[in-house]
């Protein structure tokens, strides 16, 4: 079975293998994809570009860095190799405390319903990627909830402090492409591991690699 996932099609082919490690891991094309749900929710009301950078962020450094980093920790298997767990632990930490200063610093301000969202996403970050609870977290209800539902409402809870209809309708769409998003995701982890059919994997393959583009652009003329 094909356990090292550096041949991935979101790993560079270039660059040292560290590097290439260190930019595989954190899943770009995905964590682009949660970054820019979370893009949308803050557009549901009056548009300040300096809280959409704030969402930007705090989502990347707790789903692309800290989330990840925390998977590679407690995941079963290691594709990445055998990491150094304390500094994951240090990057990951670090991380996570950097986008939960950010959220605390727009929660306190005047925007407190971040509160009962962060502590959410907090408990999904650990529950789902540590296999808490015997790995009844890791599932795709979480999934689905902590990257398509969640990141929505707290776009829009960093803007406006609420959650409208127009949040709760972008929600839904962002759940639904998550959802196809792990329809095709573990099928073709699958094909990988085994050295699948070839034409299916490639199917699949492009098929992912459409999906965040899709949406990085759809949020892009959205947002115009």
């Amino acid at each position: 079975m094909q356990s090292d996932r550096t041949s991935e099609w979101f790993v560079p082919k270039f660059g040292p293998k560290n590097f290439r490690r260190s930019v595989g891991i954190l899943f770009l094309p995905y964590t682009a994809i949660v970054t820019c749900f979370a893009v949308l929710g803050a557009t549901s009301g009056s548009l300040d570009v300096g809280r959409i950078v704030a969402i930007s962020i705090i989502y990347f450094l707790a789903l692309g860095v800290s989330a990840h980093l925390l998977d590679a920790i407690g995941g079963k298997t290691k594709p990445w190799g055998d990491l150094p767990k304390r500094k994951l632990w240090s990057i990951s930490m670090i991380s996570l405390g950097a986008a939960f200063s950010i959220g605390l610093y727009f929660a306190f301000l005047d925007s407190p319903l971040l509160f009962p969202i962060g502590i959410a996403e907090g408990f999904f970050l650990f529950a789902y990627n540590l296999e808490w609870f015997g790995g009844k977290f890791h599932n795709k209800i979480t999934t689905i909830i902590s990257w398509g539902i969640l990141p929505v409402f707290a776009g829009s809870a960093i803007q406006t402090n609420s959650i409208t209809l127009e949040t709760v309708a972008i929600s839904g769409i962002t759940a639904l492409i998550t959802y196809v998003l792990i329809r095709n995701t573990r099928p073709y982890k699958i094909l990988k591991q085994n050295n699948g059919d070839q034409q299916e994997i490639r199917r699949r393959e492009l098929f992912l690699k459409i999906l965040p583009l899709g949406v990085i652009i759809g949020t892009i003329l959205f947002l115009l």
